[in-house]
């Protein structure tokens, strides 16, 4: 069982079993437990095919590694990250108006699960990170995401500015979050094929992503703090996107 990864909690696990059965190799359950939600996730493991295994609570805490799993663990194939050719790939093959959203830097595991989920309720296409300094794919990201992560591509690429650069020759434009930025977002055209760039935790976005950005723009920020969390600001973001185009 080494080579499998665990994914734990009601939602993620059900959001696996319905968007990708295949993977999934056994379902470790907690005793006892016979709720309506825990039976839609059995009906969909004896569905599936999947191992069922009534274990005690104090198993499923040291498979979650302290996670909050609800009564459920998944045994899973391990997820493969993006790369930037399949970007390539899944841009040629869009029909609608894309729509990307690029994390520079963000490590917080809660704060990316949490912008996969806004991107996917979103319809964004897919999520960008840098291969370093950023947080990747985890059972805590899967728990956040709520089956996100198994719907949204999350491309890590090597170099962020090079694959900025690679989207703006395909016809994106590329709009970056930033507090000093003289314009609101809501003054930027996001109905035209967009890419939206949220910085790191505190610092922001590093100097060359800022440089390939063909506008900076902020959100208003009315109360005492000077800035969103990113995974809420994210949010804002890509729903001004749907609410512009939905307008138009």
């Amino acid at each position: 069982m080494s080579d499998l990864e665990y994914i734990y909690g009601l939602h993620a696990v059900q959001a696996m079993l319905e968007r990708a059965p295949r993977r999934v190799k056994q379902l470790e359950v907690q005793r006892g437990r016979l709720d309506a939600r825990m039976q839609a996730v059995l009906d969909l493991a004896a569905g599936a095919g999947v191992d069922i295994e009534r274990v005690l609570p104090d198993v499923l805490d040291r498979l979650a590694d302290g996670g909050v799993h609800q009564g459920v663990v998944a045994q899973v194939t391990p997820s493969q990250l993006w790369s930037e050719d399949m970007l390539g790939s899944l841009l040629d093959k869009l029909d609608g108006t894309p729509l990307l959203l690029v994390l520079d830097g963000v490590t917080d595991p809660h704060n990316l699960g949490a912008c996969l989920r806004s991107a996917d309720a979103a319809g964004a296409q897919a999520v960008i990170i840098p291969k370093d300094r950023s947080a990747s794919l985890s059972p805590t990201v899967r728990k956040v995401a709520c089956g996100a992560a198994e719907t949204v591509p999350l491309v890590a690429v090597t170099n962020l500015a090079r694959t900025l650069k690679q989207l703006q020759q395909r016809g994106l434009w590329v709009v970056g979050t930033a507090g000093e930025a003289d314009q609101l977002l809501y003054q930027v055209d996001l109905t035209i094929p967009t890419v939206i760039v949220m910085g790191a935790e505190g610092a922001g976005m590093r100097r060359l992503t800022r440089e390939h950005c063909d506008y900076l723009a902020k959100l208003p920020m009315a109360g005492g703090v000077s800035s969103l969390n990113v995974s809420v600001a994210a949010g804002v973001c890509l729903f001004e996107a749907v609410r512009q185009r939905t307008a138009s």
